[in-house]
């Protein structure tokens, strides 16, 4: 880790915080508070990943949590062969419990770091990430996972990502900011307030859009776009 990214939450510490927030995260018709849009954005990944794979057979869920996007994706295609992947093993044990119920295909999981995964080549229809991408450090994290990510994809499977993110213009980073703490407000207060912005600035290091749709078009998505956005939280993808 460079040395920028020195003063960054480690993955253990990442790990811990997540082993302890399994029912935070169990929740499939309101998905994560803290996260804006949580439900909509939900729905819409899924929503373009059936209109674009309809015939799917394959789902790969990066950073998949307690499950929630695997499930919802679930609702729309049946019967997926779903492979699951996290950093924390309780959330992945609730992951697995919850999709296994859901589906007869077969569900797989791996408890890595998504920097190390070994994906292989055109081995999924579809690939969903939510709230993980994130976690991601430097420019050379962010093309190797994407990278990785695209040659798994079969031809015409797509990526969606759900996230955090910020702003190639500063102002604007500072105006979001401040509507996006408000709404933390709404929930907890002041205090509520400086704790989700205390772990975002000890834990995540987002991009912008601009950088991510760019970095999918510069590794060979033939189409990338935007789903929705709202503040400092959007969702977009792409197509092989």
């Amino acid at each position: 880790m460079s040395i920028y990214y020195s003063n960054k939450a480690t993955n253990e510490e990442i790990k811990a915080r997540f082993d302890q927030d399994v029912e935070r995260f169990s929740n499939l018709d309101t998905g994560q508070l803290t996260t804006l849009d949580a439900p909509l954005t939900m729905e819409l990944c899924t929503d373009a990943a059936k209109f674009i794979a309809p015939d799917a057979k394959e789902l790969l869920d990066i950073g998949c949590g307690a499950g929630n996007y695997t499930l919802k994706m679930l609702s729309k295609i049946h019967n997926l062969n779903c492979t699951l992947n996290d950093l924390s093993l309780p959330m992945l044990e609730r992951a697995k419990e919850r999709v296994s119920k859901e589906t007869t295909g077969k569900v797989t999981t791996i408890q890595l770091d998504m920097r190390e995964l070994d994906l292989g080549d055109e081995q999924y229809d579809i690939v969903l990430a939510a709230a993980t991408l994130h976690h991601l450090r430097t420019d050379e994290d962010w093309e190797h996972v994407f990278t990785k990510i695209y040659k798994a994809l079969k031809p015409g499977g797509c990526f969606w990502i759900s996230d955090l993110i910020i702003h190639d213009t500063e102002p604007l980073n500072n105006l979001f900011q401040k509507h996006y703490g408000d709404y933390l407000e709404t929930l907890g207060g002041p205090e509520y307030r400086q704790k989700v912005f205390d772990y975002i600035a000890y834990e995540d290091t987002p991009r912008s859009i601009k950088y991510q749709l760019n970095l999918m078009q510069r590794i060979g998505f033939k189409d990338t776009e935007v789903l929705h956005k709202n503040l400092c939280f959007a969702a977009f993808g792409g197509v092989k």
